[in-house]
């Protein structure tokens, strides 16, 4: 029996559509339309996170049942949900898109969890709601392992993120045209339950103030600072400041984590931005392999690179900058905007300053610390150096002898390696010098650069290669992946080939290198 406490204040306190058809429409004055996830053919659950279970106080057994497969595959609702899509709009490539919303997400509700923090569930590709503009509101297999994974991923790597608790299999095609190249083919279909302690978005507040709806605006903030930021305490323009520059820092610490890891979101449209500084929404990621920071795995961005890899601390400013603009409607004073904008800059820049110092396993850091990194960086990039490989070799380097023995397995060029090889041993001597002078112990260099370094990534070839698994009925890949992604920064003897460097065969295969906003 599913048995959950439901608190569902976002419909409860936030005004809804009052037109109850389920069609393609503008909804004006409303932040949700009521929608009920649509029944599908044979809902079988393919994987589920044990840690979400828990945490939502679900036993195995119920996860395990017919009936958890009903409820989180669409074909059934359990007393206490309301179902339905929310409203907002963003800015998507740099350019206003209107009126967005959940186009195949559908939240079942609100639920307390053992330890009273509140969850949203939501199920991605549950069928069509009133923002499903020209789509059949549905997700296929191959998104859908790669958001219920990396979700789980992230948060295990320490970076801040919506979670999964399910991914279920309908038992209907979905037709996709993957590339948006005229070749549609027919891809089974499946629905994650994704959870978070909100689903509210940057775009959530502009899609109010570009109608004029302030009052609207209004009661938005006012109930996000009470649901999703109650620490902040009051009401006023002074918390909702307070609130903003809140907002700014979280996303500064969100970004500078993406960067630790190699973590390349792909879609950076301030719809897909949490005002919770989490990471959501995720479509078209991908892991750096070799250190590019040009790299963007969305082939719908591969003409600007709008939101490749190093690009990613300036484009979250300028979003943050867009919800500003939206906030500034009805902001008596602008210069809470102005300091929250001043505080991103000056939390990223601490939290990058401090990234430096534990991935070189440095017990602080010094300004010419960051000319070591970026000295690095750049040779990693023209001697085409993977970059997780490079960083968790870093840690075998001998301060007193430094060679690039320990770093071998991190090329992926021969020639390349051979013709930087003067330059990196240079940049070595350089890197040991400065341990020599460090206060850090040997044994604690090396731990603080672990807890900084992961051993495993989510790399989008581990990715296909499960779901490649999966859509053969085989979900072994998932259940491998799932479980060594719990541990990233750990060493797991017999798992070592998931930590290799990628192969060559996926240097450009699709959904390896390539991927697009197709779901």
């Amino acid at each position: 029996m599913l048995d959950l406490r439901f608190d569902n204040r976002f419909v409860e306190e936030l005004p809804g559509d009052t037109n109850p058809e389920n069609r393609r429409r503008q909804v004006p004055g409303a932040m949700w339309s009521p929608v009920a996830p649509t029944p599908v053919a044979a809902p079988r659950l393919l994987a589920w996170s044990p840690e979400m279970a828990q945490a939502l106080g679900i036993d195995v057994a119920t996860v395990r049942s017919k009936a958890f497969a009903d409820v989180f595959g669409g074909n059934a609702l359990v007393e206490g949900m309301r179902p339905f899509a929310a409203n907002y709009g963003g800015h998507q490539f740099g350019s206003w898109a209107g009126q967005l919303g959940d186009g195949r997400a559908i939240t079942l509700g609100e639920v307390l969890g053992r330890d009273g923090g509140r969850w949203e569930l939501q199920l991605k590709g549950a069928g069509p709601t009133p923002y499903s503009r020209t789509a059949d509101g549905r997700a296929v297999l191959r998104s859908s392992v790669r958001e219920f994974l990396c979700s789980e991923a992230m948060h295990h790597l320490g970076i801040p993120t919506t979670r999964a608790l399910s991914l279920v299999a309908t038992g209907e095609s979905v037709v996709r045209d993957m590339f948006y190249d005229g070749h549609p083919q027919a891809e089974p279909g499946a629905v994650v339950c994704r959870v978070a302690p909100s689903f509210i978005r940057f775009g959530s507040f502009e899609l109010p103030a570009s109608r004029g709806e302030l009052d609207l605006l209004r009661t938005l903030i006012g109930f996000c600072i009470r649901r999703d930021f109650p620490h902040l305490g009051g009401e006023g323009e002074a918390v909702w400041g307070d609130w903003f520059v809140e907002v700014c820092e979280r996303t500064a610490i969100l970004i500078d984590g993406w960067m630790r890891v190699g973590f390349v979101h792909g879609v950076m449209n301030t719809d897909n931005m949490s005002i919770l500084g989490q990471t959501i929404d995720y479509g078209p990621y991908g892991w750096i392999d070799d250190y590019d920071p040009d790299w963007t795995p969305n082939t719908t961005d591969a003409g600007r690179r709008r939101y490749r890899f190093g690009q990613q601390a300036n484009v979250a400013f300028w979003n943050l900058h867009q919800l500003a603009n939206a906030l500034a409607t009805v902001f008596d004073s602008h210069d809470p905007l102005y300091a929250g904008l001043d505080r991103y800059v000056e939390r990223f820049s601490q939290a990058e300053r401090e990234t430096v110092a534990r991935k070189l396993g440095l017990a602080g850091y010094r300004e010419d610390d960051g000319v070591l990194m970026k000295d690095l960086q750049a040779l990693m990039h023209a001697a085409e150096v993977d970059m997780t490989l490079w960083f968790r070799g870093l840690m075998d380097v001998d301060p007193q002898a430094p060679t690039l023995a320990p770093l071998e397995d991190a090329f992926y060029d021969g020639a390349k390696r051979a013709h930087h090889e003067g330059a990196l041993q240079d940049w070595l001597a350089r890197y040991a010098a400065r341990l020599r002078e460090d206060t850090l112990s040997p044994e604690a260099r090396r731990e603080r650069m672990r807890l900084a370094n992961p051993r495993y990534v989510l790399r989008n070839y581990l990715a296909q290669q499960a779901i490649d698994r999966a859509t053969e009925g085989d979900l072994g890949g998932i259940e491998a992946l799932l479980d060594v992604m719990r541990r990233p920064y750990d060493d797991q003897p017999g798992r070592e080939a998931i930590a290799a460097r990628r192969p060559d065969w996926a240097r450009n295969r699709p959904g390896c290198s390539q991927l697009s906003c197709s779901s």
